[in-house]
């Protein structure tokens, strides 16, 4: 097979920078993870692998990529997690104001800074639903406030935020929890009647955020700090479709993958996310 260039390794007539409806912006930004390091190689293990991802989705009977994906060039700033943040600001910034529906791949969690901040501009009254292993509510972090493990602090003082799949946070994170507006994993685990809560919770637009350690380890592997006890995959797409149903999603994230070289079926796994995903934003 010929080494994929853009997602889902579609001809020049779905994937033209002009014509396609959605962006993907890959940010391959590793700078403050704290464990395991490789998560700036997460953009281009999902780019290979989805070119393997059945274009065709059974359950919305759709071709989503007749809408257009294109790839865009790698952001590369790396001097600071501030000056990364900002470089995604202005990179997702511009594709907003062309109209585009933006996806950010990472890379680390901190990527999402800058992307929140670009879609508050444009959509003042965003909320932003997170799915995490990980809380992610520290002040700051080893000497950084751009810290991944403080990145939901900084998009909180942006807007309102609920939080889905928790099930890991330092005591001194506790104070920053807001209760209403937390579904920590064991409490949600094998049950679905907690999502119709999720979404009355969010407002009518939305931006989505998904560390991709919230699912389980024993299905997503390849992350940086996995956490045992996770979602499932029909339990996230119950969610997905449930937001995509009821309020309108401006945009999502997906991040912390963590590649290995042999286990493949995490890439894939992030690869069909983010497909199913824009299956229900548009079917």
């Amino acid at each position: 097979m010929e080494p994929t260039t853009n997602f889902y390794g579609l001809p020049p007539e779905h994937s033209g920078a002009a014509d396609s409806r959605i962006v993907i912006v890959p940010v391959p930004y590793d700078g403050t993870s704290t464990w395991m390091k490789g998560a700036d190689k997460g953009p281009g293990a999902i780019l290979n692998a989805s070119g393997t991802v059945e274009l065709y989705d059974i359950e919305t009977d759709s071709e989503v990529y007749r809408h257009g994906i294109y790839t865009d060039e790698a952001v590369t700033e790396d001097r600071s997690p501030e000056a990364m943040a900002e470089a995604v600001r202005r990179c997702v910034q511009g594709h907003l104001a062309n109209s585009k529906f933006t996806i950010v791949v990472g890379g680390e969690h901190s990527v999402s800074i800058g992307a929140v901040r670009a879609q508050v501009d444009r959509y003042p009254g965003l909320s932003v639903l997170q799915l995490d292993a990980h809380a992610d509510l520290r002040d700051e972090y080893e000497g950084s406030r751009y810290n991944h493990a403080c990145v939901m602090t900084r998009v909180r003082e942006l807007c309102p935020i609920v939080q889905v799949g928790i099930r890991s946070m330092d005591i001194g994170e506790k104070p920053a929890v807001a209760e209403d507006r937390v579904f920590f994993a064991h409490e949600i685990h094998d049950r679905l009647d907690w999502i119709d809560a999720v979404v009355a919770k969010l407002t009518e637009q939305v931006y989505v955020t998904i560390d991709l350690d919230v699912f389980d380890p024993s299905i997503m592997s390849s992350t940086g700090t996995p956490e045992p006890g996770g979602l499932r995959w029909y339990d996230v797409l119950a969610l997905l479709r449930a937001v995509c149903r009821h309020k309108t999603v401006v945009g999502f994230d997906v991040v912390e993958l963590c590649p290995v070289e042999t286990n493949w079926a995490p890439d894939f796994l992030a690869a069909k996310l983010i497909y199913k995903f824009l299956s229900y934003k548009y079917r």
